[in-house]
């Protein structure tokens, strides 16, 4: 039965898309011994949880600001500081002889109302410590050309730190100078009201109206 190990080896914006993916170039490698041949693997249905490890590594003084509201003030952060689920992916790897790199698509979200997306934009120097969970079936050839069917060990997994910038290039590219806001449905209506009766064109300009009858009054 074949052993499979998965190595990150870069990241990079996907462009062109209809929406934000990060390609993340994975390295598939059958663990053989000297004396063996690889294994004639058919194909693999690739299967990946991703996670932040946010405990692996350090923030500034402003970072900490922005992330308040995940992990409670910074006397708290030895308790919070836990692993976050990003997101869940899947993959087809084609056929390969000892090993075969692919591009695994990572959808981005700009939703700032997830805890993933708040990380991801509090952050803004270093790199993002990142945990792939790899499990999935793996087909291929036995010796005698049978085809055998195998699943890839639990405890599979790679590590990989994502530069920060990455990401925030990969929302430049898809959202430029643009942030999302997520709101409840009676106040957007109250919001889309205001606006049609003001005749106003753009959100921008809502906010902008209302945003000085917002500012407290100075003693």
């Amino acid at each position: 039965m074949p052993e499979l190990d998965f190595q990150m080896e870069d990241a990079q914006p996907q462009r062109f898309a209809a929406s934000p993916h990060l390609l993340f170039k994975l390295r598939i490698t059958e663990s053989v011994a000297a004396s063996q041949e690889p294994t004639a693997i058919q194909t693999v249905i690739l299967r990946c949880q991703v996670r932040i490890e946010p405990a692996r590594r350090r923030y500034n003084a402003t970072e900490k600001g922005r992330l308040v509201d995940l992990f409670g003030t910074p006397e708290r952060r030895g308790q919070t500081l836990r692993p976050l689920l990003w997101t869940h992916v899947s993959a087809v790897v084609p056929p390969f002889f000892g090993n075969k790199t692919i591009d695994l698509p990572v959808p981005c979200s700009y939703d700032l109302s997830l805890a993933a997306t708040k990380y991801f934009d509090a952050v803004e120097e270093d790199a993002i410590p990142l945990c792939f969970l790899f499990c999935g079936t793996i087909f291929y050839h036995s010796a005698d050309g049978t085809l055998q069917v195998a699943q890839i060990s639990w405890d599979k997994e790679a590590a990989f730190r994502l530069s920060a910038a990455t990401w925030r290039e990969l929302m430049n590219l898809y959202y430029p100078n643009c942030a999302w806001l997520c709101l409840r449905k009676d106040v957007f209506d109250a919001l889309n009201q205001y606006r049609s009766q003001h005749g106003l064109p753009t959100w921008e300009q809502t906010l902008q109206r209302l945003l000085p009858a917002l500012e407290p009054v100075k003693p």
